[in-house]
């Protein structure tokens, strides 16, 4: 398996503008599992074990709305992906990381112990008691960030998270502000995000603000060493403490994985679409002109002769 065909779908060619792009999210789809799974979660105990202090947070209070989410992803795992995982009352059997939580009694987090059963980060957001209609982002397990440190932003609400995005206040802090305070137990939301990058890694939590065109990569290159870095994040409200999880599934591969379709086509088009500030903030144009030309001889239309 690559990368799934709606991940491929994360380009818009139109006049560039911030937007959520939110779609209707089947719960049965909530958490994916690839064939990837075991080694990123191997990658996320690697991260808990040496840098745990940089990939989980969170704000005092936050235990009883963590578990709520932590007893229906155990629930939901077991039921979906039976071959993986089992539970049993309030303890769930992980088959692969040959590791028994019971939920109910835990020394660690609940946001903790839920990044650690998936591929997925896990965002938990809550209301301040002294601010009910806010949501801040209070307690995270966020191994494959990208581009953000998880500890600058805890604590913030969502305007705080985002500050440093172009355009952010202008552009979408009202519409996500709106959706989070409307977001129905029934109806949670996905949405795609894309960034092009020039590293491997899962845990990426710098690399903003590059201009400089990268030394070695080249336009004969770039399908290999420019990555093509997707998130898939869903947005979920359960309803015993009007929590907000947030959770963000990376798919990270070589740009080569859209050679020959439509995507190379439409990101190229995204890539073009980019304001200056935009583009600086997400550092595309150190790689820009290698991928363009990269891309435009690697679309569907790529083997045919002129």
């Amino acid at each position: 398996m690559s990368v799934p065909e709606e991940i491929l779908d994360a380009f818009d060619e139109r006049a560039y503008r911030l937007r959520m792009g939110l779609r209707p999210l089947d719960l049965e789809d909530w958490i994916l599992i690839d064939e990837r799974f075991e080694a990123e979660r191997a990658e996320k105990r690697r991260l808990l074990d040496a840098r745990h202090d940089d990939v989980v947070a969170h704000l005092p209070g936050t235990e009883a709305a963590g578990a709520e989410v932590l007893d229906a992803l155990a629930s939901h795992l077991a039921h979906h992906f039976p071959d993986r995982f089992s539970r049993n009352g309030s303890r769930i059997d992980d088959f692969g990381a040959e590791t028994s939580w019971d939920v109910a009694h835990l020394d660690l987090h609940p946001i903790d112990v839920a990044g650690r059963l998936v591929q997925e980060d896990v965002c938990l957001l809550t209301a301040p008691p002294e601010d009910p209609d806010a949501l801040v982002f209070s307690a995270g397990s966020v191994c494959f960030p990208t581009r953000w440190a998880l500890r600058e932003k805890i604590g913030h609400d969502m305007r705080g998270v985002h500050a440093p995005v172009p355009r952010y206040d202008d552009q979408l802090a009202a519409p996500v502000d709106s959706t989070l305070g409307r977001l129905r137990v029934d109806r949670p939301v996905w949405r795609l995000n894309w960034s092009l990058l020039d590293d491997p890694a899962l845990f990426q939590p710098g690399g903003h603000d590059r201009t400089e065109p990268l030394a070695g990569v080249t336009a004969e290159n770039a399908g290999t060493s420019v990555f093509l870095r997707v998130e898939r994040q869903t947005l979920r409200r359960f309803p015993g403490h009007g929590a907000v999880v947030f959770t963000i599934r990376v798919f990270h591969r070589p740009l080569d994985v859209v050679a020959g379709s439509e995507a190379a086509t439409r990101l190229a088009g995204a890539v073009r679409a980019l304001p200056d500030d935009v583009a600086g903030y997400k550092s595309v144009p150190a790689m820009a002109d290698a991928a363009l030309a990269w891309l435009d001889t690697h679309g569907p239309d790529a083997h045919l002769t002129p």
